[in-house]
């Protein structure tokens, strides 16, 4: 089965997440998506990241049950920080009935020479990509696009440019921002304090 990848600290996850997700499923030959919780970005500061069990558990509240997504835990077992190729490979060794596909979004394309063993990742996985503001996927600004075209499908899903960043700090200055979230996503958030101080 083609299994779609998401990684993402999901710090919080939002409608931008969930309208990607259901675009990719429906419109390319994706049949289910996973949302990867990561623990810790190597790239990224950890001050400002959730409890791992608390965004986790908004993603399991964003997905409710529908049966194309799936909320992925699996990073928050292996050595910390984590790496893309770590658990692409321990998944693929899990699941070898499943043809796993990475999807991130164009600004990561920007990055991803700095990602562990980046060419091996390219080397073995394709890779969808969404398009992000700001960063325009072409071939001559990315030299990576150039080298591994073949594996990387752009696609034209909606341009989304809620972040989770936006979403934290509308919250820390009291806006209401119940419609940018999933209803469950919203309402736990709401019951626990989350991004209020």
């Amino acid at each position: 089965m083609e299994t779609g990848l998401y990684f993402g600290s999901f710090n919080p996850i939002h409608i931008g997440h969930m309208a990607i997700a259901n675009y990719l499923v429906e419109f390319t030959s994706l049949k289910q998506i996973w949302f990867v919780v990561s623990p810790h970005n190597p790239l990224k500061q950890k001050s400002s990241l959730l409890n791992d069990y608390q965004r986790l558990e908004m993603v399991h509240r964003a997905i409710d049950d529908d049966p194309r997504f799936r909320a992925s835990d699996i990073e928050f077992k292996m050595p910390k920080p984590s790496y893309t190729i770590d658990t692409l490979t321990y998944l693929g060794e899990k699941y070898p009935d499943r043809k796993f596909r990475l999807i991130m979004g164009s600004d990561n394309l920007y990055f991803i020479h700095k990602w562990k063993n980046f060419k091996n990742l390219l080397d073995k996985y394709d890779i969808i990509v969404y398009p992000r503001p700001d960063y325009p996927a072409d071939r001559k600004r990315l030299p990576v696009l150039s080298n591994y075209g073949e594996r990387i499908n752009q696609i034209n899903a909606p341009l989304m440019e809620i972040s989770s960043s936006f979403i934290r700090n509308a919250v820390k200055e009291g806006k209401n921002i119940r419609h940018f979230l999933p209803e469950k996503v919203y309402r736990y958030m709401d019951e626990m304090n989350f991004y209020k101080k």
